[in-house]
C-alpha cells in the first residue's frame, strides 16, 4: 500500500474548554444589536403562534357546539394570520442572521489571515499549506451558522420551552407533567454520548484536514506526479485518506442520528400517553376533549423545540471541534515581531555586522555559532559553501525572518531586534532561487515591489534587468495577465520579473539568493549589465552556485562548520588554495 505522512492519525483527545466559546463570543458581541431584533422578531412570533392551541381550544370546546359558523370563520381567520404573521417575522429574522453570519465569518477569516503574515518562517516549514488552508476556508464555515442563528435559535428555543409550559399549565396542570415526563430520559441519553460524539467530530476534523492537506500538495506538484509516472500511487494514498476521511464521518453521523429517532420515539409516546392519561386516568369529567386535543397541539409545539436544540447540540459539538483548530492557529505565537518599544529604522547606508551570532532552528542542530563579520556600505559580498552550511540562515537574519539565539545583527549600527519590522525589510530587496508571482497583469507584479510606481518607471526596471523583451512580445505586453503560480511563464521569465520588481522598491541592501538559477546563459549574460547597475550603490549578499558570476564581489566568503571559513577576494582565496580553491577546482571541472 502507497503510503505518506497524511495517512498519520493525529486524534485530539483534549478535553472541552469552555474559553473557546467565550472567545467566539467576542465575535458575535459585535453584532448583539441585530441579534436582539431578530431575536425580539422570533420571540413575538413564537408568542403568536402559541395562541393557536387555544383558538383550537375554543373553537372545539366553545364554537362547534353552538354551531356558530361566523365565530367559526373567525376562529379560522385568526388561525391563518398567526400563520401569516410567524411567516413574515421568520422572513425578516432569517435576512438578518444571515448577514450576520457572513459578517463573522469575514472577521474570523480576516483575523486568521493577517496573523498568518505575521508568523515567522518557522510556522510555514513544519506545516503542510493544504492544513493552515482548511481552517481559513472549511472550519470558518462550518462554525458561522452556529455562531449566528445557532445562538438565536438556542436562546429562541429555550424561551419557546418556557413559554409552551406556561401555556401548558395555564390549561391543565396534570397533563403538563405528563408531557413534560419525556424529558429526564432525554437528558439522560444526550450525557451518555455527548463525549464519544465530540470526539467522533475531532477525528472528522483531523482526516479533513489531511485530506485537504495532501490534496493541496498534489495540485501544486502535478507535473513532477507525471513526470515520475506516480498517478496510481497518488491515486492509493487519496483513495486511502478519503476512504479514512468518510469513515470516520459515518462513525460521527451515527452519533448525530442517534438523537432526532429518540425525540421522535419520546414524542410519540407522550402523545399517546395525553388520550390515554387525559381519557382512562383523569377521565372526561375533569378534562375536556378540546382541552385534550390543545394539550397535545402543545405536545407537538413543546417537542419540536426540544428536537431543535438536540439538532443545535449536535451542531455545537461539530462547532467546538472546529473552533479548537480555529483558535488553535490564532494562538500560535509570533515569535519574530516587533518590540514594545521598537524603534522606526531611518534611512539606512548599509553597514552591516554580525556580533558573535548564534542560531539554531531547533535545539538539536546548531546552525551558525559565535559568527562575526562586518559588511561596508555598498560592498557586494558572495557567500559559497556545501549545501546545509548556513549560507540562506545568513541572509534570513539579516532580515530577521527568525530572531537569533545569541549575539546580535546590526544595520549601520542598529540591532535588527530593536527596530520595526515593517521600517527594517521595506529598506531590504530579496530575490529568492524560486521566484513567486501572483495572479493578475505583469505590471501588478512588478508593481508589488512600489505601490505608487508609474508605468514609465515599471519599464524603466524592465529595460533594465531585459525583462522588457519577452514581455513586449505577448499580444497584451504589460497588461498580460498571469496565471496563478505564473504557469504561462518559464522559471527565467518568473526570474526577471523578480528582478524588476526588487529593482523597483530601490532597496538599500540586496539579497540575491540563486537568483539567476534559472536563466539561461546567453540572458544572464545581456542580464549581468543590469545586475551591475542594480549593485551600484547598494550592500548586496550573493549566494550562487555559478561562481563565474560571483568573481567580480568585493568579499567571497566560504561558509561551513557553523561559520565562515575562508574570506578574500576572488584570487585571494584561490591563493590561498583552500576550501573554495577545492570548490571553485570542483565546479569548473
Amino acid at each position: 500500500m502507497a503510503r505518506n505522512k497524511y495517512d498519520v492519525d493525529e486524534r485530539l483527545e483534549t478535553p472541552f474548554d469552555i474559553r473557546h466559546l467565550k472567545r467566539a463570543m467576542v465575535y458575535v458581541s459585535r453584532y448583539k444589536w441585530r441579534m436582539i431584533l431578530s431575536l425580539s422578531l422570533s420571540a413575538a412570533a413564537v408568542i403568536i403562534g402559541l395562541f393557536a392551541p387555544v383558538i383550537t381550544q375554543y373553537a372545539i370546546d366553545k364554537v362547534i357546539p353552538q354551531k356558530d359558523i361566523p365565530k367559526l370563520i373567525l376562529m379560522a381567520a385568526l388561525l391563518l394570520l398567526t400563520i401569516v404573521v410567524n411567516i413574515i417575522l421568520a422572513t425578516i429574522r432569517s435576512r438578518i442572521m444571515t448577514k450576520v453570519g457572513q459578517d463573522i465569518i469575514f472577521d474570523i477569516r480576516t483575523d486568521l489571515f493577517e496573523h498568518l503574515q505575521r508568523l515567522s518562517f518557522e510556522y510555514y516549514d513544519s506545516r503542510p499549506h493544504g492544513k493552515i488552508l482548511v481552517r481559513i476556508i472549511n472550519y470558518v464555515n462550518s462554525v458561522s451558522d452556529t455562531l449566528s442563528n445557532g445562538i438565536i435559535t438556542f436562546i429562541l428555543e429555550l424561551f419557546n420551552i418556557v413559554f409552551i409550559v406556561v401555556f401548558m399549565f395555564a390549561m391543565h396542570w396534570k397533563m403538563a407533567l405528563v408531557i413534560l415526563a419525556g424529558v429526564p430520559v432525554l437528558m439522560l441519553f444526550i450525557m451518555l454520548i455527548k463525549n464519544k460524539q465530540r470526539k467522533a467530530w475531532q477525528a472528522v476534523s483531523n482526516k479533513s484536514s489531511n485530506l485537504n492537506a495532501y490534496l493541496h500538495e498534489g495540485l501544486v506538484g502535478v507535473k513532477v506526479t507525471q513526470l515520475f509516472v506516480r498517478e496510481d500511487e497518488n491515486a492509493e494514498i487519496f483513495g486511502n485518506l478519503s476512504e479514512a476521511y468518510r469513515k470516520d464521518w459515518m462513525h460521527a453521523v451515527t452519533f448525530n442520528n442517534l438523537l432526532w429517532p429518540t425525540v421522535d420515539t419520546i414524542s410519540a409516546t407522550i402523545g399517546a400517553s395525553i388520550y390515554l392519561v387525559g381519557l382512562l386516568i383523569i377521565g372526561p369529567a375533569s378534562v375536556s376533549l378540546g382541552t385534550i386535543v390543545a394539550m397535545s397541539g402543545y405536545a407537538s409545539r413543546f417537542w419540536q423545540p426540544i428536537l431543535n436544540l438536540a439538532n443545535l447540540f449536535n451542531n455545537f459539538v461539530n462547532a467546538v471541534s472546529y473552533l479548537e483548530r480555529i483558535f488553535e492557529t490564532l494562538d500560535e505565537p509570533v515569535k519574530v515581531s516587533d518590540k514594545e518599544n521598537a524603534e522606526v529604522l531611518p534611512n539606512i547606508e548599509g553597514n552591516v555586522e554580525f556580533d558573535n551570532v548564534t542560531f539554531a532552528y531547533d535545539e538539536s542542530k546548531t546552525i551558525l555559532e559565535n559568527l562575526s563579520f562586518k559588511v561596508n556600505k555598498g560592498e557586494s559580498v558572495a557567500l559559497v559553501g556545501p549545501t546545509g552550511a548556513g549560507k540562506t540562515t545568513i541572509v534570513n537574519l539579516i532580515s530577521r525572518f527568525y530572531d537569533v539565539n545569541g549575539g546580535a545583527v546590526l544595520i549601520d549600527g542598529h540591532n535588527v531586534a530593536d527596530v520595526t519590522l515593517k521600517s527594517l525589510r521595506s529598506q531590504m530587496g530579496i530575490m529568492l532561487q524560486d521566484s513567486v508571482v501572483f495572479s493578475g497583469t505583469i505590471a501588478d507584479n512588478i508593481r508589488y515591489g512600489k505601490l505608487d510606481a508609474t508605468m514609465d518607471e515599471i519599464v524603466a526596471a524592465c529595460k533594465t534587468v531585459r525583462a522588457d523583451e519577452f514581455i513586449s512580445e505577448f499580444p497584451k505586453g504589460y497588461d498580460t495577465e498571469i496565471t496563478e503560480g505564473g504557469s504561462t511563464l518559464s522559471q527565467g521569465q518568473k526570474q526577471l520579473i523578480a528582478f524588476a520588481r526588487t529593482l523597483i522598491s530601490d532597496p538599500k541592501i540586496l539579497v540575491l539568493d540563486e537568483a539567476t538559477s534559472s536563466i539561461d546563459a546567453k540572458t544572464e549574460k545581456l542580464l549581468q549589465e543590469g545586475l551591475d547597475r542594480l549593485l551600484e550603490g547598494r550592500t548586496s549578499f550573493i549566494i550562487a552556485h555559478r561562481l563565474s558570476t560571483i568573481q567580480n564581489c568585493d568579499k567571497i566568503m566560504y561558509v561551513s562548520n557553523r561559520g565562515i571559513t575562508e574570506c578574500g577576494t576572488h584570487d585571494e582565496l584561490l591563493a590561498k588554495k583552500g576550501d573554495y580553491y577545492k570548490l571553485y577546482n570542483a565546479r569548473e571541472m
